[in-house]
């Protein structure tokens, strides 16, 4: 084959080669250059950077500890500070005396103290003399020009002591104000309970035969027999009675057994009526009755009765009412609700035939059968009770004036206390002991309200001194009304727990760990229920 001539052949590829060699070459060059480069750079400044770490291993930086300056008797912080806290007792004390000037200026170099307290925590050094000086020395003199005010240490401790005082003052009077409204809202009854009694009010008076079921009860051989397990309950709320007979009937092996006596009061009657005629609780027979009914809450037979018929203490219970308010309408006065509170010291009264009771109060609920209570022995005593003791506040002294002589010369002021809303009640020794006369005697002795203020516990550890019998602890679990952490174990154990307190379940108010014990009794199902309480 014939070669072309030189001129005649393709260039080309021969060009190509050539660039490729060029490139490659000066990459070489290039990475060969930044190698020396980088190794002489990390070979200047290596020992400059051991140089640095040697230097600050050498002298390590300092911090300042503040509190330690401040607990230090010899560091111008600690004088500054003792000035600044003089300073601000001297202003309350200028501005007491309307120095405002002098106040001012104290409040001014106050804050350039603090000011400087803070700046020295930032940096990290402590206080010197030429910062704090001028501080001190300004503090110094508005201390002193305080001093000629006669703002002197007396005058400072005695302003101060005042200022304690009265700071002291004003929170007891906004505990008992704390206190006295939640009493208020214990006793209001809420929108939807009233909603319940007024429609369960308008039945009685549609259905003509509620009245005739309810005279045809009056009647019952039952009520008085002593071979069934009778219990006494004394209260206004419908929905909180109907909750302790459900509960108690729902626990018990036999409710058919059970008798349960309501006392309620004459605007309530026809309501609570009403809900026990129409509803079956397990078959057990209760009884409803009006306070108005009980002839023996009267002037003659009652110092309560009598005591509240005063003039001084109608005053007191019923400001603004007319004076020529008759007896009867004032008794109707829903003021005299605490009557019902009352009538468990005239039980043997109200049930004269019968022989043992129990006594609920309507913000408890029942967990366990009751009727073995009824075989509790009480050797003698009137009544059984579960003590309150283990704290010492809940000892007699806690609850009664011990200063009053009578008090002090018949009682232990270290005795123990118990509580009421769940006792067995011997109504023959009762009668024997006079029990009632008793606290007929300490209810006149109250007469100026010198002994107890309010309630019935005080008068009932009076009236049935040596006559009550401890019952076992799981019986009666108090607390729910107040105390949120009551073990769960005490409760499930117990065979009735107490919402005694401020806060009962049937209000919003009511410890929400607790309410599902009391709701459990109630038929959200029935309509009544659904129209005023679901809604």
């Amino acid at each position: 084959m014939r070669r072309r001539a030189p001129e005649f052949r393709r260039p080309a590829r021969r060009r190509l080669s050539n660039w490729i060699s060029l490139l490659i070459g000066m990459s070489i060059a290039a990475g060969l250059v930044l190698f020396l480069f980088q190794h002489h750079h990390q070979d200047r400044f290596e020992p400059l950077l051991r140089e640095k770490v040697v230097a600050d291993e050498e002298f390590p930086r300092e911090y300042l500890n503040l509190t330690q300056e401040l607990l230090s008797s010899t560091s111008y912080a600690r004088q500054l500070a003792d000035q600044m806290t003089l300073a601000k007792a001297y202003v309350i004390i200028a501005k007491e005396h309307h120095n405002l000037q002098l106040a001012w200026e104290l409040s001014s170099h106050i804050r350039n103290g603090q000011r400087l307290l803070s700046q020295a925590a930032v940096r990290g050094k402590s206080i010197t003399l030429e910062e704090a000086h001028p501080v001190v020395s300004r503090l110094a003199q508005l201390i002193y020009k305080a001093q000629d005010f006669h703002y002197d240490i007396s005058t400072t401790i005695t302003t101060l002591k005042s200022h304690a005082l009265a700071l002291e003052e004003r929170a007891n009077a906004a505990t008992v104000q704390s206190a006295e409204f939640g009493q208020l809202a214990a006793e209001t009854m809420p929108k939807s309970l009233h909603c319940f009694n007024i429609k369960l009010t308008e039945e009685w008076f549609r259905n003509s035969s509620l009245m005739k079921l309810s005279e045809e009860g009056r009647n019952l051989p039952r009520l008085v027999d002593n071979n069934l397990y009778h219990f006494c309950i004394f209260s206004d709320n419908v929905m909180a009675t109907s909750v302790v007979v459900n509960s108690t009937a729902s626990n018990a092996d036999h409710p058919q057994q059970l008798v349960f006596h309501v006392v309620t009061d004459e605007v309530n009657y026809r309501a609570m009526t009403t809900w026990f005629l129409r509803n079956d609780f397990s078959g057990c027979t209760v009884e409803v009755r009006s306070i108005e009914e009980l002839n023996l809450l009267n002037t003659s037979f009652s110092p309560l009765v009598r005591q509240l018929m005063l003039a001084e203490t109608r005053a007191y219970h019923f400001a603004g009412s007319s004076q020529d308010q008759n007896a009867e309408s004032r008794l109707k006065d829903t003021n005299f609700a605490s009557l019902l509170n009352h009538l468990r010291f005239y039980i043997p009264q109200i049930q004269p035939l019968l022989e043992k009771v129990v006594f609920l109060d309507d913000d408890v609920v029942v967990q366990k059968d009751l009727t073995p209570l009824f075989s509790v022995e009480l050797h003698g005593n009137v009544v059984g009770a579960v003590e309150t003791c283990l704290e010492a506040f809940h000892r007699f002294y806690k609850y009664i004036n011990f200063s009053n002589p009578v008090v002090s010369s018949k009682f232990d002021p270290q005795a123990c206390g118990w509580a009421f809303g769940m006792n067995i009640f011997d109504l023959i020794a009762w009668k024997k002991a006079n029990v009632t006369a008793k606290y007929h005697y300490w209810q006149e002795q109250n007469a100026d309200k010198m002994i107890w203020k309010r309630g019935t516990l005080a008068p009932g550890l009076l009236a049935f001194y040596g006559l009550m019998e401890p019952l076992d602890r799981r019986w009666h679990v108090l607390g729910l009304g107040y105390d949120s952490e009551i073990d769960d174990r005490l409760i499930e154990s117990a065979a009735v727990v107490h919402f005694n307190g401020n806060m009962k379940p049937w209000l919003k108010s009511s410890i929400s760990r607790y309410r599902n014990l009391w709701e459990r009794y109630i038929d959200f199902s029935h309509p009544l229920i659904k129209d005023c309480i679901m809604h």
